[in-house]
């Protein structure tokens, strides 16, 4: 029984060491409240940007590399209550604008992505998305994806 107890204990505090949480702050992503304005929008559109164009490289792959010509062709619709909602192949690859509807208050009114959103989020935690301010600049902009430890 003290041989099985001589391993079991410093495993178990060594266990418990490892998950304190007590990992450095600044790995995490930032809490809304915490984010400026314009990166709080870009977060909103980058989400919902992340699912659609993933959603859209699916479809292509279960059609035989031929791209959804429309969002209605993916099942998705093209307005919900807040953004617009569009979709345009460049060389068979999808690009998705999203743009709110009201823009009143806002930093940033319309972002875009491609496939190369989804391995960048996949190796870095983050990936980068177009832009356009209010002012009609167009900006790079980095959106954390949720799971980022």
């Amino acid at each position: 029984m003290t041989g099985r107890l001589a391993w079991y204990i410093p495993f178990t505090v060594a266990l418990l060491l490892g998950c304190s949480g007590t990992g450095s702050s600044n790995s995490r992503s930032p809490v809304a409240s915490e984010m400026s304005p314009d990166q709080r929008d870009a977060q909103v559109l980058g989400r919902e940007i992340f699912e659609l164009v993933d959603r859209a490289v699916d479809y292509r792959g279960s059609h035989r590399g031929r791209p959804a010509a429309s969002l209605r062709q993916m099942g998705v619709e093209s307005l919900t209550a807040t953004t617009v909602r569009r979709v345009v192949n460049v060389q068979r690859e999808p690009v998705i604008t999203v743009a709110f509807r009201q823009t009143r208050g806002r930093e940033i009114i319309s972002c875009r992505g491609d496939g190369q959103i989804l391995e960048d989020a996949s190796v870095n935690g983050r990936y980068t998305l177009m832009c356009t301010a209010s002012s009609g600049a167009q900006r790079p902009m980095e959106v954390v994806t949720s799971g980022e430890p």
